[in-house]
């Protein structure tokens, strides 16, 4: 395995994963929904997104305005542009546009009814899916919010990913993971791997029955790789490469005010390493005074800030 990518303080550069940021239409109705369907809170009112985080996205000057809302520890970020841009594509979950956030439940039943009352679209077939052994024996369930972006219920039935959110209070827990689809493991790994220094803590095959119903895909054989960032805590990031249906090629033709555009918010040690380490791996990078942002092989976006 390649060396993780260190800067000049002999760490990884990527410390931890913010927050995951998501392009939406209108924030009053994506607050609601995340609100009521899934028990997220709102950090305060929405307020303009801050002019560095525009320069990096290469929107300076755009009216913009970002809803922060909160679930456990962990927080997603939805910005909405004026005007807006394109609405979400109908893409199938081996798409590279698909980028999911997995909700942590603290039981699947009553979880899902309580999403269920909300009319989410549905992504797997047939309601929650119990997955086998192989696969982490979860039961999973996604959908999509009201912008089409992709949603993830899982209950861990035990091992360590259930200890993990053991003392979460509620029925809804957090955010474990954002799970990317990739068209090139190789490629992906040399970019969140080697160049930012995500640790590979756990690899697997999945396929089978309950996956094709879970990713609403004929037969699908996707490698799901568990990449962890130095600091502690969650998120962390998921890698799903399909190797069938094999995602479609080429990086996705979609900018920060498309709504199929999400976004990692990586906390990095140092921002201009960061930066560096990530043209060097072939990534359109756009720097800012205090961030950066950067498309990854199949466009899919990470707004670098400084660690706090």
């Amino acid at each position: 395995m390649a060396q993780e990518r260190q800067d000049g303080h002999g760490a990884p550069l990527v410390r931890r994963i913010v927050a995951v940021s998501r392009t939406v239409a209108n924030l009053g109705r994506t607050e609601a929904f995340y609100r009521d369907a899934l028990g997220f809170a709102a950090v305060a009112p929405p307020e303009p997104v801050p002019e560095p985080i525009l320069a990096a996205l290469g929107l300076a000057g755009t009216a913009a305005r970002r809803l922060q809302m909160r679930l456990g520890g962990e927080i997603l970020a939805f910005l909405a542009f004026d005007p807006p841009g394109a609405p979400y594509p109908e893409v199938g979950a081996n798409d590279p546009v698909f980028q999911h956030v997995a909700i942590p439940v603290r039981a699947m039943e009553p979880a899902a009814a309580r999403l269920i009352a909300h009319h989410p679209a549905p992504i797997s077939a047939g309601g929650p899916q119990a997955l086998p052994a192989s696969a982490g024996g979860v039961t999973a369930f996604k959908f999509r919010d009201p912008d089409g972006h992709p949603v993830e219920l899982i209950h861990f039935p035990g091992g360590a990913p259930a200890t993990r959110w053991r003392a979460a209070p509620g029925l809804f827990l957090g955010i474990d993971h954002s799970a990317l689809s990739v068209s090139d493991l190789d490629r992906a790994l040399a970019v969140f791997r080697d160049a930012l220094g995500f640790r590979v803590a756990e690899r697997g095959l999945n396929r089978g029955a309950a996956q094709a119903r879970l990713d609403g895909l004929p037969d699908p054989e996707v490698d799901v790789l568990a990449l962890e960032p130095a600091g502690a805590g969650t998120p962390h990031l998921e890698l799903l490469h399909y190797r069938r249906p094999a995602a479609p090629p080429g990086p996705a033709p979609y900018g920060p005010r498309d709504r199929a555009t999400s976004r990692l918010i990586l906390a990095v040690r140092d921002l201009g390493a960061a930066a560096d380490a990530l043209a060097g791996a072939g990534c359109p990078v756009r720097r800012a005074t205090g961030a950066a942002y950067a498309e990854g092989p199949d466009g899919h976006g990470m707004l670098l800030v400084p660690e706090a």
